[in-house]
C-alpha cells in the first residue's frame, strides 16, 4: 500500500509481512494532510476484477485516483494566475496615478509612507513564521544590499513618475528584466546570448526614443512635461530604478530560498524608511500634507502598491513566471490607458515607438527564460 502523507518519500516496512508502505511528499499530496491508502504501482492484490478505493477521491477506484502515476492535477482555476498578474498591473498603475495627482508631497515622503504600509504588513508575517528580525548571518550583508537597492528604486521611480509623462516613466521602468540579464551574467555567470544582447539593443533603444536628448533629436522636443531638464532628470531617475531593481532581482537569485521572502520585505521596508527620513531631514522636506485630498491619496497609494504586490506575489505561486512576465506587459497598456482618461496627455509617437521596442524586448526576454526553464524540466524527468 501507498501512504499518501506529508514528509519525505521513505519506505516504511509494514507488520505482518504485507507489502511495504511509501510515504509520499507534501507537494505529491497537494499540502492537504490527509492519510490516502492506494495500491503501489505494480502491486497487484488478490482478484484482478476487486475495485480498490481511494480516501483522498471519495471511494474511486485506483485508476482514477488522483495519485495514480501519471494523473495530473487539474488547476482549481484555470487562468487565475493571469488573471492577478493584470489586477496587479492595474493596481499599480492606479497608484502611480494618485501619485502624479499628490500636489504637495515630495516622492521621498511618499515612498517613506510606502515603506511604513510595508512594515505594518510584514511585521505579523514575521512574528508567525519566526524567522527573526535580522536573517542568516551570512546573507545579512546581502539583505542589506537588497534592501538598499531596493528602496532606492522605489524613491527613485516616484521621483520619476511626479517629474515626467506615466506612461514614459513606466516605459522605461519595465525594462527591468532586460538589465537583470544582463547583471546576472556579470555577477552570476548566467548565460548571455546573442539573443539576450539583442533584448537589451532594444531596450535601449526604447529608452532613446523616451528621452531623445536634444543632440540626437535637437533643441525642440515636443509632447513632454515641464522642462526638458526636469524630463531628463525624469528619465535618468527611472533608468537608475531600473537597474537598481534588476540588481535586487540578482541579489534575490543569489540568495535563493535560504531566506524567507517576508524577511526580504522587510529589510526593503526598514532600511527604506531610514533611508527617506534621513534624505527628508537633509532636504528638509518633511511635512504633512495640507490637503486632505493628499492625505487620502498618500493612504490609497500604500494600500495600492500593498495590494499589487500580494496579487503579484499569488500569482507567481500559482502560475510559471515566464507567462507572468508577459502579462505584466498590462502596466504599459494601463499607463497609456490612465495617462489620456484622467492627466489629459496624449503620448507622442516616440513615446508609442519606444514603448513598443521595451515591451518586444521584455517579452522575449521572458518567453526565453521560459522556453528555457521548460526544456531544462524536460530533460530533469529524462
Amino acid at each position: 500500500m501507498v501512504l499518501c502523507q506529508g514528509g519525505e518519500a521513505a519506505a516504511v516496512p509494514a507488520a505482518g509481512g504485507k507489502e511495504p508502505e511509501v510515504q509520499m511528499s507534501r507537494e505529491d499530496d497537494g499540502g492537504t494532510g490527509q492519510r490516502c491508502l492506494c495500491p503501489a504501482p505494480g502491486v497487484e492484490a488478490a482478484g484482478a476484477e476487486e475495485r480498490r478505493g481511494c480516501g483522498c477521491c471519495s471511494g474511486l477506484s485506483w485508476t482514477r485516483c488522483c495519485k495514480a502515476p501519471g494523473t495530473k492535477k487539474k488547476a482549481a482555476c484555470p487562468g487565475l494566475g493571469l488573471f492577478y498578474t493584470v489586477l496587479s498591473a492595474f493596481l499599480f498603475s492606479v497608484a502611480s496615478l494618485f501619485l502624479k495627482k499628490i500636489e504637495d508631497v515630495h516622492s521621498v515622503e511618499v515612498s517613506a509612507f510606502r515603506c511604513i504600509f510595508q512594515m505594518a504588513f510584514v511585521l505579523p508575517g514575521l512574528i508567525y513564521y519566526k524567522t527573526g528580525f535580522l536573517g542568516p548571518k551570512g546573507k545579512r550583508i546581502f539583505l542589506f544590499f537588497r534592501g538598499f537597492l531596493g528602496s532606492s528604486a522605489m524613491i527613485l521611480l516616484y521621483y520619476a513618475y511626479q517629474v515626467m509623462p506615466l506612461a514614459d516613466a513606466t516605459v522605461i521602468t519595465f525594462s527591468s528584466p532586460v538589465f537583470t540579464s544582463l547583471l546576472a551574467w556579470i555577477f552570476l555567470k548566467e548565460k548571455y546570448s546573442i539573443w539576450d544582447l539583442l533584448f537589451t539593443l532594444f531596450a535601449i533603444t526604447g529608452v532613446i526614443l523616451i528621452a531623445r536628448p536634444p543632440f540626437l533629436f535637437g533643441s525642440n522636443v515636443t509632447g513632454i512635461e515641464g522642462s526638458y531638464t526636469e524630463h531628463l532628470k525624469g528619465t535618468i531617475a527611472a533608468i537608475t530604478s531600473t537597474v537598481s531593481a534588476a540588481s535586487t532581482f540578482v541579489i534575490l537569485r543569489k540568495v535563493g530560498k535560504s531566506v524567507h521572502y517576508f524577511l526580504s520585505i522587510w529589510y526593503y521596508a526598514v532600511i527604506g524608511l531610514i533611508g527617506c527620513v534621513i534624505a527628508l531631514f537633509v532636504m528638509n522636506e518633511w511635512r504633512l500634507p495640507h490637503c486632505g485630498k493628499d492625505r487620502v491619496l498618500l493612504i490609497l497609494i500604500g494600500l495600492l502598491g500593498l495590494g499589487g504586490q500580494i496579487f503579484l506575489t499569488k500569482a507567481l505561486q500559482i502560475e510559471k513566471a515566464g507567462p507572468v512576465a508577459i502579462m505584466k506587459t498590462m502596466d504599459v497598456v494601463f499607463a497609456f490607458i490612465l495617462q489620456i482618461l484622467f492627466l489629459n496627455h496624449l503620448p507622442t509617437w516616440w513615446t508609442v515607438g519606444g514603448a513598443l521596442c521595451v515591451v518586444a524586448s521584455s517579452s522575449g526576454t521572458a518567453i526565453r527564460k521560459w522556453r528555457q526553464t521548460l526544456k531544462k524540466a524536460k530533460e530533469n524527468e529524462i
